[in-house]
């Protein structure tokens, strides 16, 4: 198999998944939570903080994880620069957008839900099904 065609598997069953699954529930509850305790404005203010966090992330497992094989190797090394630059600028820009567009904003709310689901990738070795063989 040539190194440029993809050996893909399909979205649901990469490695990565679940860890976007947990993700986005955390933000979908947290939201739900803010929403409940301190108002609407909360609510959406951090569900769009926890999608700033969330999209990018999904952007960069779909575009990290389109290679697999030993031949591809290149491949995947450049797949994971472009799909970390890609993140980088997809969260500057959403954030920018957060800030422009949506009127009122809580920032406190935002920034919360932000860390609060960037904070579940620290928890991801957890979540992953396969574990790494210690050599």
């Amino acid at each position: 198999m040539d190194a440029r065609t993809p050996n893909r598997l399909p979205f649901h069953r990469l490695p990565v998944f679940p860890v976007l699954l947990a993700q986005l529930a955390v933000i979908l509850l947290a939201a739900a939570a803010l929403f409940g305790w301190r108002g609407a404005v909360s609510g959406y203010s951090g569900l769009c903080g926890g999608l700033i966090a969330w999209l990018p992330n999904l952007y960069f497992a779909h575009k990290a994880f389109r290679f697999s094989g030993a031949r591809a190797a290149q491949s995947i090394v450049r797949s994971f620069y472009a799909g970390e630059a890609g993140k980088l600028i997809l969260t500057a820009v959403l954030f920018a957008l957060a800030f422009v567009v949506v009127k009122p904003l809580e920032a406190p709310a935002l920034f919360g839900i932000f860390v609060l689901a960037l904070s579940v990738g620290w928890f991801a070795p957890l979540l992953m099904r396969t574990r790494l063989s210690r050599p």
